[in-house]
Parts: C-alpha cells; sequence; structure tokens
C-alpha cells in the first residue's frame, strides 16, 4: 500500500500564520518528522506520533518520512516558515533523487517564510526586485555566498539574508556587512527582524553604517534594502520601509 508525505511549512511561529492547508495536513498525518523545536510548536493528537531530530539532520529526516510513507503511513515532514524555502522540501527531492521513492504520494504546502513575515512587520521592503540568500556556508563554499552578496549588491536587489548567524558561524555576517558597506550608500535601511511573530520578537531598523553582527542571532531574518528602499515615520516614533515599486530610469 502506497503512503503520503505532506511537506508542511508551519509558518514564522505564531499558529496564526499557519495556512488552513498546512493544518489540515498536520491533522491527517499519522507520523510528524522534524527538527525538535518546531514539532514542539505542534498539538499532538490521539494516535499521532512525532519524531524529533537534531538541526543538522535533514538528510536523515527525509530518508525517515520515505521509509515511513513507504510502509504505507500519512507523514507530515515538518519545516519553520515555508518548506520550500531553505528547508526539507529540497532535502526530500534530494533524497528522492538518490533513493527513489516508489508509490509515494508527495504534496508540498506553502507557508508563510521568514521574509515575507518581517516584511510586513516593517512595511514593505520587498515592494521591488528583490533576492533570498542564506549565509550559511554548511552546504556551500563562503566565497561562493560572498559571490552571490556581491551580485545581488551590484544588480541593486533588496536582500533578504537567512541564517545569518549562529554560534558555529559567529563570522560570516560581519563579512558579509562589510562587503556591503563597500558597495552600498551608509545610510541603506537595514532591517534585524528576530523571532518574528513570537512573544519575544525584536525589530531593529538601522542604516548599513551602523549594521553589526551583534544585533542578530540565530532567529533574526535581516533584509538589505536597494539604493530606492526609503524609511517614512510612523506614529510610534519608529519607521516604515518601503521600496517604490516603480524604479528609476536610468540616465
Amino acid at each position: 500500500m502506497s503512503g503520503r508525505i505532506h511537506v508542511v511549512g508551519l509558518g514564522p511561529g505564531d499558529d496564526r500564520h499557519r495556512t488552513p492547508a498546512a493544518e489540515d495536513a498536520l491533522r491527517e498525518a499519522r507520523h510528524l518528522v522534524g527538527y525538535g523545536p518546531y514539532l514542539a510548536r505542534i498539538a499532538l493528537r490521539d494516535g499521532q506520533t512525532a519524531h524529533a531530530s537534531d538541526n543538522r539532520e535533514e538528510l536523515d529526516r527525509a530518508r525517515r518520512a520515505l521509509r515511513l510513507a513507504a510502509e504505507g503511513e500519512t507523514v507530515a515532514l515538518v519545516s519553520s516558515g515555508d518548506a520550500g524555502v531553505f528547508a526539507m522540501a529540497a532535502t526530500l527531492f534530494e533524497a528522492i533523487e538518490v533513493e527513489g521513492a516508489a508509490d509515494v504520494e508527495i504534496t508540498v504546502v506553502p507557508g508563510v517564510t521568514a521574509m515575507i513575515a518581517a516584511a510586513a512587520r516593517t512595511g514593505a521592503p520587498l515592494g521591488h526586485d528583490f533576492c533570498a540568500i542564506s549565509l550559511s556556508d554548511n552546504l556551500k563554499p563562503w566565497d561562493t555566498v560572498l559571490a552571490r552578496v556581491r551580485a545581488a549588491a551590484e544588480a541593486d536587489f533588496v536582500m533578504a539574508l537567512y541564517n545569518p548567524i549562529s554560534k558555529a558561524r559567529p563570522w560570516q555576517l560581519g563579512k558579509a556587512l562589510e562587503t556591503l558597506r563597500g558597495l552600498r550608500a551608509p545610510d541603506t535601511p537595514v532591517i534585524f527582524a528576530t523571532a518574528v511573530s513570537r512573544p519575544d520578537e525584536d525589530i531593529a531598523v538601522t542604516p548599513l553604517s551602523d549594521a553589526r553582527p551583534e544585533m542578530a542571532d540565530m532567529r533574526t531574518l535581516v533584509i538589505v534594502g536597494s539604493s530606492e528602499t526609503r524609511c517614512v515615520p510612523r506614529g510610534d516614533d519608529g519607521v516604515w520601509v518601503y521600496t517604490p515599486r516603480k524604479a528609476p530610469v536610468p540616465a
């Protein structure tokens, strides 16, 4: 009997940002597979089993989901944010490419990813062309990461920087900011959005000249504005950040 895998994005944190489709997939699954802190956000129902693992065990999680589905089970393979953005959907398909997945039905359920949640909290910084770059060099060389940061800056994209810093990677964000200070104006807005939509949420907006690595942790999404990104006052003495939809005509 064939089984089923739902690859589910839980959203940024607050359950209100979890889509109805994600809730349906979680409700249907008998087995939930994922990183421990993400599974802890889900209230298990009768008959459900959670299979928690550590942060760097993505491929093992994917293989476990495939094994359970091959036995006829319905599985939810869980990520935070959107499962297709630096998360488990790509890892699952990598496992399938290597090992195959005969008679297993797969559905990828979209979720609200961190850059969308952070942008909504701060205005509309992604209002014009933007890109997403992971600063983690766990799965790609640091030279590749930095080359992409430079290319995005030279193309004048707004940049959403995922995985900016951690205990194991304490210096990469500093190097990226140093590089950007050589390519962007000092007053370019930079957003540090930490734990968006969670009780300990912290949002800071600072010019690039003042942006520092210690303003981020592993829960932070960093958005670096383009040359057109602007700040406008808001009623609480803070600012809204937005990037106009209309780009200037080149001289």
